[in-house]
Parts: C-alpha cells; sequence; structure tokens
C-alpha cells in the first residue's frame, strides 16, 4: 500500500499534546503493528514542549481549519466538493437535527470542518477512527456519512460524562448512522456507554495500560526515615476535577513538624488562582511549579519523590478523570500513590493494597498524607503492589492488540 494513502483516517482534537501522552502511547503503537494513516487535527498545537513519542509517528498530521474564517477559500472549495458527495445531504441533515438541540458556534465548525475532511480525505480511505466522543466524533460521523464510510472513536472522561444523552445514543445506534464501533478505556464508562448503545458489542473496555519499554526500570529506593524531608509530586492539568484546590487546603493542615515539598507538573486554567491560593496561606515556600513537562522531566521526578498525590473529584460541570496514565506511570517506579476512588481510579488502586484512595475533603487528604509520611514501610508496601499489578494486569499489549483488529475490520475492503 501507498504510503500516501493510508486505509484509515485518526482524528484529535489537537497534535501535539503533553497532557493527551496516551494518545500518542496508542497510536505510535498501532503504527508500529503495521497500521498506516494520517492524523487529522482540529487545532493546531499550543505546547511549546513534545514527547518523545511525538517524534515517533512517521505519518502525516494534517491540520483542519481551527476556526473557519481563517481558511475561507479552503473552505469554500471544500463545501463544493462535499455537496456532490453521495451522503452529504443525509450529514446535513443529522447536523441540521443536532443545531437545532445544540444551536453554538462550535457546532457549526464541526460541519465545516467535515466538509473539509471529507473533501479531502485520499480516495483509498476505508474508515475513520476519532479521540473522543465529543467533537472529534461528530466531525468523523459528519465526514463519515458524506463520504459513505465507517467511523469508530475512543472515549475516556470529560466526553463521556459532559456530553448529551441524546447525543452518545446516536452516535451509538445503528440506525442513526453511529460509529460501528468505541473503545473506552474504563469499566466505568464501558458500562455506562453500553447502557446507551442499541448493541453492548458496539462499546470495548480497552485500558490503556503502559508501554513500560518507554520507561526506566523501577528505582532501587531506599526506605525513607519517618523524620526526613517528605517530597511529594502531582502531574495534572490545573482545572477543577483534578482537585488541587482542595488538596492546598490539606497542605495547610499539615503537622508543623512535617518537613514537606511539594512539586506540581502542568499547566491549566486555574494556574494564576491557585499559585494565589498558595501564596495566601503561606505555602509558596513549601511549593515548586514546574508547568508543562516532557516525558524524561516527569520520570525524572518521579524517581526523585517520596508520595505522588492526585487528589482527583467530580467537577461542577459532571467532568471527571477516568483512569489517569499517571497513576500507572507513578507505579512504574514504585512511587507510593494518594489519590481518590472517583471513576475508574479503583479500578487499579485498591484502597490500602495498591495505594491510599482518600476522600477528596482537606481534612482527610491532610491525615493520609501525614500517615503515609510517618509510616515509609507500609507506603513502600504499597508502591510495591501496584508495581506488580501495573505488570501484570496493565501492560499496553493487549489492549493494542484488541484495537488493531477492530480497526482493521472496520477498514476491510467493502464491495
Amino acid at each position: 500500500m501507498n504510503r500516501t494513502d493510508p486505509k484509515l483516517a485518526v482524528l484529535v482534537k489537537g497534535w501535539p499534546r503533553l497532557s493527551e501522552t496516551f494518545i500518542a502511547q496508542e497510536l505510535v503503537a498501532l503504527q508500529d503493528a503495521g497500521h498506516e494513516f494520517d492524523i487529522w487535527s482540529l487545532r493546531h498545537p499550543t505546547d511549546t514542549k513534545r514527547h518523545p513519542l511525538h517524534d515517533r509517528f512517521k505519518g502525516q498530521v494534517r491540520y483542519l481549519p481551527e476556526y473557519l474564517h481563517d481558511e475561507p477559500k479552503r473552505l469554500s472549495d471544500a463545501r463544493q466538493i462535499a455537496t456532490q458527495l453521495p451522503g452529504y445531504h443525509r450529514a446535513y441533515q443529522i447536523w441540521r437535527r443536532d443545531l437545532r438541540r445544540d444551536p453554538t458556534h462550535n457546532r457549526i465548525r464541526r460541519f465545516g470542518q467535515a466538509c473539509v475532511l471529507a473533501a479531502e480525505l485520499p480516495a483509498s480511505t476505508r474508515g475513520l477512527y476519532a479521540h473522543f466522543m465529543h467533537t472529534p466524533s461528530s466531525v468523523a460521523r459528519y465526514a463519515a456519512v458524506m463520504r459513505g464510510l465507517p467511523w469508530s472513536f475512543s472515549a475516556h472522561a470529560k466526553d463521556i460524562w459532559t456530553s448529551p444523552e441524546w447525543e452518545k445514543q446516536e452516535k451509538l445506534r445503528e440506525d442513526t448512522y453511529g460509529a460501528s464501533f468505541g473503545a473506552t478505556c474504563t469499566n466505568i464508562g464501558a458500562q455506562h456507554l453500553r447502557g446507551l448503545a442499541d448493541d453492548p458489542d458496539r462499546v470495548d473496555l480497552i485500558y490503556h495500560g503502559l508501554d513500560l519499554s518507554r520507561f526506566p526500570d523501577a528505582p532501587e529506593r531506599i526506605l525513607r526515615k519517618p523524620e526526613a524531608p517528605f517530597h511529594m509530586l502531582s502531574v495534572g492539568r490545573l482545572v477543577e476535577k483534578k482537585g488541587f484546590d482542595r488538596l492546598l487546603d490539606a497542605f495547610a493542615m499539615l503537622p508543623q513538624s512535617l518537613d514537606w515539598h511539594w512539586t506540581h507538573i502542568g499547566g491549566g486554567t486555574l494556574d494564576g488562582p491557585l499559585r494565589a491560593k498558595a501564596a495566601d496561606a503561606g505555602l509558596s515556600d513549601r511549593i515548586t511549579w514546574r508547568g508543562a513537562c516532557d516525558q524524561p522531566e516527569v520520570i525524572a521526578m518521579m524517581r526523585q519523590a517520596d508520595l505522588f498525590v492526585l487528589p482527583s473529584r467530580i467537577a461542577t460541570d459532571g467532568d471527571r478523570d477516568g483512569l489517569p496514565n499517571v497513576l500507572m506511570e507513578a507505579a512504574s517506579q514504585r512511587l507510593p500513590i494518594l489519590s481518590t476512588p472517583v471513576s475508574a481510579i479503583p479500578e487499579f488502586i485498591s484502597n490500602g493494597t495498591h495505594g491510599v484512595l482518600s476522600s477528596d475533603d482537606p481534612a482527610s487528604l491532610a491525615a493520609a498524607i501525614s500517615d503515609l509520611a510517618s509510616n515509609p514501610a507500609k507506603a513502600d508496601g504499597m508502591a510495591c503492589a501496584a508495581h506488580d499489578r501495573l505488570l501484570a494486569d496493565f501492560r499496553m499489549d493487549p489492549g493494542i492488540a484488541r484495537l488493531s483488529a477492530r480497526l482493521t475490520a472496520l477498514c476491510a475492503d467493502r464491495s
């Protein structure tokens, strides 16, 4: 097959994105498994750094118009082509029905991007695969209907829990031009989506897992003395669902006798407010805000830390984590874990066995931190158990094999 004419097209929100290394891991693994595809990105990159994974992708990255007014001629030319496609009028009807229920500029942009995608896809394309069930899947669905192609998606967290029920249902039903299949990375997400599908087998549970070849072996950790300095690390976007505001409140409750420091990695919309909150509480000297870091930097800091903290919670709009890959990354380095029993986190971490799952209220978090700091042997034992669980049940390869088979069937030649 000509490398410039792949059978599969993959849609993503943006490429590359530091906060979505799980997508890069999957796509590189699919490439290594023999799939040839181009990435079609709805947005241009905003991160100034890249993970080494991004450089391993050998296909083309094509950017759809991020805003329709940015490329009027490209959009006009695409509309002329799209209107001649066999499924255009059906796609237009679907979109108009969606627009009545979701009268937003984003919904209009989705259809414009779909016209460009449908017009510019190589003639060899046999299937589309979108990462995230909301915007990318809508673009994939409209374009697939225009071209008369099957499409599929991978759903994760926010896209499941904040999308309207009507939209999820229609994307999971054959009679509404839904996906041939959907993959999701948590059991709780899979059960929810199967309840909306016309056929539960349309939804596959495929854990991301971890490609352990990308990580160094766990370090030989020297058991920390209870009275020694205690270094905590968190990796995650500064947004409501990550719970870092409550973690700052917990830090203010820690005993004066504990010599602690916290390093945060990641950016986000709450960066300024959270820094100000830490300053108001007199915590700034104990905190290092690192901003966005690449994978090698993250792993290096995990190897130096004493505790990984991710105080996830359900945001006011219903958004929540799925199973954050950073928990598996921490486990790969035998770093003790403190998190919360939100969404799919208990699918990997059993409280008291593989780590501690605390309530996200500040007093509970502070008590859990104090207990782990004063019981390093207990923390180390749970870290070893999490590492063993990762090796036994959360490797990447089984999920990639299943997804590869699904995508191969999706793109099979059809008469």
